[in-house]
């Protein structure tokens, strides 16, 4: 029997190369986009389509494949989700669209923000498939028939085991954050799930970067696909002050504090590499009367969710996690992300920085580094290839320029 890899290979031959999309849309109407989504876009805040947007939904609803290079904060999800709902049929009780994402926290972002996509869609069905979450749970979601599936692929394989969930009408999965969910090791189950949908599915994949691993399941599974690139620059580009100061040890603690006070931050996000760190952390700060907690990944996921919640809703003024965490929040008010330590990857640096300066508001990130911290310093800034403030911390908490002598290569 021909696998859907040969099938697709196969159309992919027949088919003419890539193109780009002649032009920009300048409103979401010119899209084609239905009153009910437009007005749950207008509620969400949304008046005009970001570039992501504008670039992508009218070739996904004309039923090409896509590959988009696009970095956090530039509305992708609204670039995949409005057009899987556009094309919804709600009287079909087959799971029609599937988007996989690397965390369970993404995981439950991305199908909240469908959710508020269909707000006044009562008949579209959604439901995340995520690990952590009890499995009763899930299968009593999945026997409502929901049209869209958001889930992580080691959840999603495990359901498809127990036949809980058939994915062989699947018109459309979406990759997102391709790089991400590839690095962390999921190119086998990614392509177990592709192999058993159909062989014409509408492959779409947002990613990041683009990495030789994304590229290679592009050509096993995409058909002449537009391919997208989106700069974060003009209205989309993240207003964020970035800020290096050199501080180690126990001292990022006192002077992470004397910035909060100084500048009278009330949404804070604090990024560690370790969990361990994240929960002495967030323990600190709670005994010192700060408004904090803290998510890892040995909080049990219910816990998890509780925190995402709380942070959302105001209910504390400082959150500590780890990058596992960075993917999942979506906050639009965040008036700073400091960087505790530095993170072991470039593409870190930007996952942690871009959870500010969203929704047009102005974002600060400070990365504290040391002696043994020049390198990563110097490469991130290379990488990122943006103005780094090399300030210092003053005695009453304000931000002065480094002296020269401290400041990194």
């Amino acid at each position: 029997m021909e696998t859907n890899k040969t099938a697709k290979n196969q159309v992919n031959e027949a088919l003419p190369e890539a193109v780009a999309p002649v032009a920009d849309a300048t409103s979401f109407e010119e899209l084609g986009v239905q009153p009910e989504t437009l007005k749950a876009l207008k509620k969400m805040g949304f008046s005009t389509p970001t570039p992501i947007q504008s670039r992508a939904i009218g070739p996904i609803m004309d039923g090409r494949d896509l590959i988009a290079k696009a970095p956090t904060g530039t509305g992708k999800t609204c670039a995949f989700g409005i057009p899987l709902i556009e094309c919804l049929n709600v009287d079909m009780t087959d799971v029609q669209a599937l988007v996989l994402c690397p965390t369970r926290e993404l995981c439950v972002q991305i199908a909240e923000d469908l959710r508020r996509l269909t707000v006044y869609r009562p008949n579209v069905r959604i439901a995340a498939i995520y690990g952590g979450q009890s499995m009763n749970t899930q299968v009593t979601a999945l026997k409502k028939h929901p049209h869209i599936v958001v889930a992580t692929p080691g959840r999603l394989l495990d359901h498809m085991g127990r036949r809980n969930i058939r994915i062989d009408n699947v018109y459309t999965a979406v990759l997102d954050e391709a790089d991400e969910m590839l690095r962390m090791g999921f190119i086998r189950d990614v392509r177990k799930i592709l192999d058993a949908t159909p062989a014409d599915t509408q492959v779409l994949m947002f990613s990041a970067t683009i990495s030789r691993d994304v590229m290679d399941v592009a050509w096993e599974y995409q058909r002449a696909a537009v391919q997208i690139e989106v700069q974060a620059e003009g209205d989309s580009r993240p207003n964020i002050r970035q800020i290096a100061i050199r501080s180690q040890g126990q001292q990022r603690l006192s002077d992470m504090e004397k910035i909060i006070d100084a500048l009278e931050l009330k949404r804070v996000i604090v990024f560690a590499n370790m969990k361990s760190t994240v929960r002495v952390l967030g323990e600190r700060l709670r005994r010192q009367g700060r408004s904090c907690d803290y998510l890892n990944g040995d909080l049990p996921q219910g816990q998890r969710n509780k925190v995402m919640a709380g942070f959302k809703k105001g209910a504390f003024e400082i959150l500590v996690a780890t990058d596992v965490a960075a993917r999942g929040i979506d906050v639009d008010d965040v008036e700073a992300v400091f960087n505790y330590d530095i993170p072991d990857e470039n593409e870190y640096y930007l996952h942690r920085i871009g959870r500010t300066g969203r929704a047009r508001r102005h974002g600060m990130a400070i990365t504290f580094w040391g002696e043994n911290d020049e390198f990563r310093l110097r490469d991130i800034r290379k990488y990122c290839r943006a103005e780094m403030e090399l300030l210092a911390i003053a005695e009453d908490g304000t931000l002065v320029p480094a002296e020269k002598s401290a400041e990194a290569p």
